[in-house]
């Protein structure tokens, strides 16, 4: 599997006035509000952001995704590897020749899913991929456009986890290692996810 964002969110989304206020909290030291220590937090909450979100598999800001399989893991149905998925914008077949052929909407459905999401045939199975080809799915997933709609727990986590990466900003070997608060915030969104993309191909071997 091959999973690509196409979109990233918008630096504006981001809760810097928050984490600025979380660190002056934090350390009794006044953050400066400029442009260079704004650049800075933004970049220590991508950050944070990233590694919940790998931690999790939750999509925190919405965005869009695509998705290249060499074959379904099921043709009874996809998991999608991120969730919540808001819409599944295209699928589409490459033959092996460089010939895409999107799949008609109505060959299959969204079924949406906290932790699991999946693409479903509306008929008996999904569309045969070719021995040689791929398939690559085009979706949007996330909790919401601002950060309001991000649940508490992973919100509170991100500030967090950015404020430890700020706080250890010169110390690199310590970016690895997860604040117990903050795994403790995010225990109940991890989930064992399932790996797409291997699928039957192994069969038709």
């Amino acid at each position: 599997m091959m999973l690509i964002e196409e979109t990233a969110p918008a630096a504006e989304a981001l809760p810097v006035a928050a984490l600025r206020e979380h660190l002056r909290l934090g350390s009794g030291f006044r953050i400066a509000d400029d442009s260079a220590e704004t650049a800075a937090l933004t970049g220590f909450l991508r950050a944070a952001v990233a590694t919940i979100e790998a931690r999790t598999g939750k999509v925190l800001l919405t965005r869009r995704f695509r998705m290249q399989l060499d074959d379904w893991r099921d043709r009874l149905g996809q998991p999608l590897p991120l969730a919540p998925v808001v819409s599944v914008d295209a699928i589409a077949l490459d033959d092996g020749a460089g010939t895409l052929t999107d799949l008609p909407v109505e060959s299959w459905r969204l079924l949406p899913d906290g932790q699991r999401p999946m693409i479903l045939p509306t008929g008996v199975i999904l569309p045969h991929v070719p021995r040689r080809g791929s398939v690559t799915v085009t979706f949007t997933a996330g909790f919401g456009d601002s950060w309001d709609a991000v649940p508490a727990d992973l919100a509170q986590a991100v500030l967090m986890l950015a404020a430890r990466y700020y706080e250890d900003r010169s110390f690199e070997g310590s970016r690895g290692a997860m604040p117990f608060g903050v795994s403790a915030l995010i225990e109940r969104w991890r989930q064992v996810r399932t790996l797409a993309g291997r699928g039957n191909r192994e069969l038709r071997r």
